[in-house]
């Protein structure tokens, strides 16, 4: 019951606005296909008008491409409204965030791990809606908002940023790792025992799970849920975390700008975020447009990842109307160098997916490259006799382009950051 006060108390004073988003996402949550696209749509002309209102960056955009919110008479004349490239975001920062005069304003920032982290502003209620979003995911999984939780996020933070973050999630009921020692994690593993779930980087999640699995403070858990986010689930993470936690590892995907874009369902679906962003795919990456981001508007933002769609006409047997997100595959524009070819990074995921179709062979990997028709390949797994048709499916791709040298039992992750499947040290200048 302390908890509950605390947090309720925290909310009021951090997201006040959190609460009441949080029961109209519960309220939508079984509503019709129909429904939850007039609201869309209406939710988008209205964020729209406002970015054109407020934002010199997208009056200026808009003007230009004569597009004018007001004469909307659909989501398809979103298409009117040229891509948003991050470079954009980065370049002209200042001019996209918002002239209105918001109450409280937080500042965000990106994790770089991709490139050059992006600094900007959120409005509460853009703040406060986001983890409105994610409450309600878990609230499928029969969790409250105040229940205690194991998390891992953040790393190498400064021990007077530690105290900050302490104090913010004590009044939240989480648990949270700065350290990955592996006697720190076991610390970490006797503290599960009174958290009702556990969240945060998935390869992390994953390397607790193999530390419980070996013996290692094995204990009985009353985890409702695991959830990984901001990196790739392997398929070898899911049958480890079920072993250890006795619950499957599911999927939220989103990211700082582009808010909560889908999150797993009971039944293993990922539902699209219909409520607070729209979702397109051209040539197979996604665009995304954040109906929260008034303070520093997000209009068809090429986010970098490759993802597949369901078709349109598939429901769910959870009987939630929202549109599903079937794999988020990796990121868009890393190339691997051959000889004489250029190859796109995310070679390397079709090549073990179909090594798990195929032969039911589940390897963890990590591709680098230090020079032009070379690749390391890194796997956590030892050799078990599955080199020869690891080579196969790799020659199928590459040819003889490429030298390939694979390493196996290898520490892939380096308690640095998030895990990257591949790795480039190749500086080429196109």
């Amino acid at each position: 019951m302390i908890h509950k006060i605390l947090y309720k108390c925290f909310e009021r004073y951090k997201n006040p606005s959190l609460d009441s988003y949080y029961k109209f996402l519960l309220e939508s949550d079984f509503w019709s296909l129909e429904k939850l696209e007039e609201y869309q749509f209406l939710k988008c002309r209205d964020f729209l008008s406002f970015a054109y209102t407020y934002s010199d960056y997208y009056r200026d955009l808009f003007d230009e491409c004569r597009f004018s919110p007001a004469s909307m008479t659909s989501l398809q004349d979103l298409k009117n409204i040229p891509v948003l490239e991050k470079s954009t975001l980065l370049r002209l920062n200042g001019k996209i965030q918002s002239k209105y005069p918001f109450k409280k304003l937080f500042l965000s920032e990106t994790s770089g791990s991709t490139g050059q982290p992006m600094r900007f502003y959120r409005n509460e209620e853009w703040v406060s809606q986001h983890r409105a979003s994610i409450f309600r995911g878990h609230s499928w999984y029969g969790l409250e908002r105040w229940d205690r939780n194991g998390l891992f996020w953040g790393y190498n933070l400064a021990r007077n940023k530690r105290w900050k973050i302490r104090i913010l999630d004590y009044f939240q009921n989480s648990y949270r790792f700065f350290s990955y020692k592996e006697e720190d994690l076991l610390h970490f593993i006797r503290h599960l025992g009174k958290a009702s779930y556990l969240q945060g980087y998935s390869s992390m999640i994953y390397e607790v799970a193999k530390m419980v699995n070996r013996g290692e403070m094995k204990k009985d858990f009353s985890l409702k849920m695991v959830k990984g986010t901001s990196e790739k689930i392997y398929d070898s993470y899911k049958s480890e975390v079920n072993t250890a936690f006795g619950q499957k590892l599911i999927s939220e995907y989103g990211a700082a700008e582009a808010g909560i874009i889908a999150f797993e369902c009971p039944c293993g679906s990922m539902h699209i975020n219909m409520e607070s962003v729209i979702v397109e795919e051209e040539n197979g990456e996604i665009i995304v447009t954040n109906l929260l981001s008034k303070s520093f508007p997000i209009i068809r933002y090429k986010l970098g990842d490759s993802v597949i769609l369901a078709d349109a006409k598939y429901k769910c047997p959870c009987g939630r109307q929202h549109p599903v997100l079937l794999d988020v595959v990796g990121r868009v524009g890393s190339i691997i160098y051959g000889r004489e070819h250029k190859y796109p990074s995310l070679t390397l995921y079709y090549v073990f997916k179909n090594l798990l179709l195929k032969f039911n062979i589940c390897l963890n990997y990590q591709g680098v490259q230090y020079q032009k028709g070379s690749l390391e390949l890194r796997l956590e797994q030892p050799d078990t006799g599955y080199e020869p048709v690891l080579r196969d499916e790799l020659k199928k791709y590459f040819a003889d382009d490429l030298d390939i040298k694979i390493l196996y039992s290898q520490s892939i992750h380096t308690y640095k950051g998030k895990l990257r499947d591949f790795v480039s040290k190749v500086n080429i200048k196109e």
